[in-house]
């Protein structure tokens, strides 16, 4: 038998710190519950001075750029929601998990965060370390499981949020792919004309003393600034885009750079209401979770906020937190900032009043998921008739700039025979 200390939460809101003796960390959560009390913390009685004294076996973690792939995410979040809805204690399913891994970044993170759960630590407190493998949300659905005894069911809708938010993500960003795709072919075509073929046509049409149209001297004016302007135009174009790049990762370093960005893509026509309905899923999704899980509504949307990957709904959350802290409902604030449309505040109102938020905001987040993809799919389709008509027209101007002069020619050609 062992004694742990905890603090926790009384029916009233107030904190409670005591010591309870239960053989078993689970165990000791069953009776504080049993209490009447949500406990936020808890360790075993003395486990903090044996970690002072010995201290846990730090891991090293291998190197890796970025952080752990989704995939491997959902797939261990699936697994452990299965293991703890088998009744396994939680640092059996960690070593159980950790053995199932292949060497990596996951496996040795999963290592640690056994490591600190068998130091006495709880599972959202170790996990809160490796910021790279769990994020914010899923530390805080991880603690909000812990606290109110569903962790198997809290985990169970973490791998669904993170394969939706996934999904659409990938979505969006197949969409850029073929337009990416065939600019940057077009753009090498172009180059090798301007740069090989327009000067073998200048120096033919320099042979006979005739007036080059217009069109072709725009051509070939074009052909020498890309050949030999100083700098080159090739140098030019092909450093554009690593300049955009670098200005685009500058500018999101800072949240007036992020907020500006934000705002003129979506200003841009088709993106921009792809952006905005795709960021109205991703925080309705993300909130609509936490409240599900528990997680207090003013937490909520902190962690929604501090997770949105647009600044300008992060914002907009910022101002409904402070509405909502000063005693103002959810939906008249949200309606201030002019950032949702009208549906999504009057669905949210409709939440707020009949007490089930959490459902509304999943209902919406549905919607916009499913609106997203037709979007994403009108957008492709649109896309490729424009390429092609673009592409055509740039063919079109420069077959008609080189053989315009030809045509001349071979008339001065004939009327001089």
């Amino acid at each position: 038998m062992s004694t742990f200390l905890y603090e926790a939460m009384n029916q009233a809101g107030q904190e409670v710190k005591d010591e309870i003796d239960a053989p078993s960390h689970e165990e000791a959560l069953s009776k504080i519950r049993a209490l009447g009390y949500f406990p936020t913390k808890i360790r075993e009685k003395g486990g903090k001075k044996r970690i002072a004294a010995a201290g846990p076996k730090k891991r090293k973690m291998p190197f890796a750029i970025g952080g752990v792939p989704n995939k491997k995410m959902v797939q261990f979040t699936r697994q452990l929601s299965t293991l703890q809805d088998a009744g396994l204690p939680i640092l059996r399913s960690l070593r159980i998990l950790e053995q199932q891994q292949r060497p990596g970044l996951l496996k040795a993170v999963i290592g640690a965060v056994g490591d600190d759960v068998e130091s006495g630590a709880t599972l959202s407190e170790a996990m809160e370390k490796h910021p790279k493998a769990f994020d914010r949300l899923y530390s805080n659905m991880v603690r909000a499981g812990e606290t109110g005894g569903v962790l198997d069911i809290v985990l169970q809708r973490l791998a669904e949020f993170m394969e939706k938010a996934q999904k659409i993500k990938r979505k969006v960003i197949g969409a850029m792919i073929y337009p990416a795709v065939v600019i940057s072919f077009a753009v090498g075509i172009v180059a090798f004309i301007m740069v090989k073929v327009v000067p073998k046509f200048n120096e033919i049409f320099a042979e006979f003393d005739t007036e080059l149209p217009k069109v072709t001297k725009v051509l070939i004016a074009t052909s020498d600034w890309f050949a030999k302007g100083k700098p080159p135009g090739w140098a030019i174009v092909l450093v554009s885009p690593l300049a955009f790049f670098f200005i685009f990762k500058l500018l999101r370093q800072s949240k007036g750079g992020r907020y500006f960005l934000d705002r003129m893509f979506m200003m841009i026509p088709i993106l921009g209401p792809l952006l905005r309905k795709s960021a109205i899923a991703r925080f309705t999704r993300t909130l609509g979770t936490l409240i599900n899980a528990g997680v207090p509504i003013l937490e909520a949307l902190i962690i929604t906020r501090e997770t949105s990957p647009s600044e300008v709904y992060a914002r907009a959350l910022t101002k409904v937190h402070d509405s909502i802290r000063e005693g103002e409902s959810f939906a008249d604030p949200l309606r201030a900032t002019r950032v949702c449309d009208s549906i999504v505040v009057n669905m949210i109102d409709v939440g707020e009043e009949t007490g089930d938020l959490d459902k509304m905001l999943m209902k919406i987040a549905d919607n916009y998921e499913e609106e997203v993809e037709v979007a994403v799919a009108a957008m492709v389709s649109i896309l490729e008739p424009v390429m092609v008509v673009i592409l055509g027209g740039l063919v079109g101007f420069i077959v008609v700039a080189l053989f315009a002069p030809l045509v001349t020619l071979i008339q001065s050609v004939s009327k001089g025979i």
